[in-house]
């Protein structure tokens, strides 16, 4: 499939799963209502984020929840024919990871475990030690959870391994330490949206991102869900408020037209790049 109508979700999800199920299956419903085929949605969406980055408190953290867990199989069975991407938190037995898992109607086509973890996640979970391209019905597709995507080789990575969509799972708040009187001033909202666009400009693909929005204990999430084209252009976004962002891309006549002159990835020079500071 080449050309795509794409969703990327802004909204809030909690510790209730039931609800945060009943959420996911109305997504999906308006997702297909609009016509998409593929369906990203935000970090943490079947149990919420963590209630507080810089100390979380180890009784009231996300439900942890097997790989093979029934509630991962009624959510492939909602996505029927549709591709659905969402995240939770991954019981590995000693340790837990902030995972996001892509499925159809037949099951399980990919997995992620965020690598990336800001000073407070650690306290929480273990990092993920890779980046993998998986093929699904609407092309090569990597995952992103939220901080992977402030390192320029996180994308790169699943670039080089074919990936044609990015599909970024974010539960990212306004900023902790310098909060702004209003949301579009804040440090962390440019940010956001700052990264979206790079990522994807710099490796001339297609990256969905999706956000959780409202509050979680003292954090205040910023929705801003979008679908940028590989010329880094914004073709769809919510801005702050929950809603779809959906957008119709010819993924593959996109991708060959951003690299028709410049071709980024074929012109790379690694064997000057630097592995770690001298």
């Amino acid at each position: 499939m080449s050309t795509v109508r794409i969703a990327a979700a802004a909204a809030h999800f909690g510790r209730d799963l039931d609800f945060d199920l009943a959420r996911i299956a109305k997504l999906i419903s308006d997702a297909r209502a609009d016509g998409a085929a593929l369906l990203v949605l935000p970090d943490a969406a079947l149990g919420g984020y963590l209630a507080d980055l810089r100390h979380p408190d180890p009784e009231a953290l996300p439900p942890a929840l097997k790989p093979q867990d029934p509630l991962i199989a009624r959510v492939a069975a909602l996505a029927a024919e549709m591709v659905v991407c969402f995240g939770y938190c991954e019981d590995a037995g000693d340790v837990r990871y902030n995972a996001a898992v892509c499925v159809t109607g037949d099951g399980v086509l990919g997995r992620h475990r965020k690598v990336h973890l800001p000073v407070g996640e650690t306290a929480a979970y273990a990092p993920g030690d890779r980046f993998d391209a998986f093929d699904t019905p609407v092309g090569r597709i990597g995952m992103l959870i939220d901080y992977d995507k402030t390192f320029p080789e996180s994308a790169r990575s699943l670039a080089l391994d074919g990936a044609e969509i990015i599909a970024c799972l974010c539960a990212w708040p306004t900023s902790i330490t310098n909060r702004a009187p209003r949301m579009a001033q804040d440090r962390q909202a440019r940010l956001f949206d700052l990264y979206d666009q790079s990522r994807a400009a710099e490796n001339q693909i297609v990256l969905a991102s999706a956000n959780q929005t409202g509050a979680m204990g003292g954090m205040r999430f910023l929705g801003q869900a979008k679908v940028v084209g590989p010329g880094g252009d914004i073709l769809a976004r919510t801005w702050a408020k929950a809603g779809l962002a959906v957008a119709e891309v010819d993924v593959a006549d996109e991708i060959k037209r951003a690299r028709h002159v410049l071709h980024h990835l074929s012109e790379r020079r690694p064997e000057v790049y630097r592995e770690r500071p001298s």
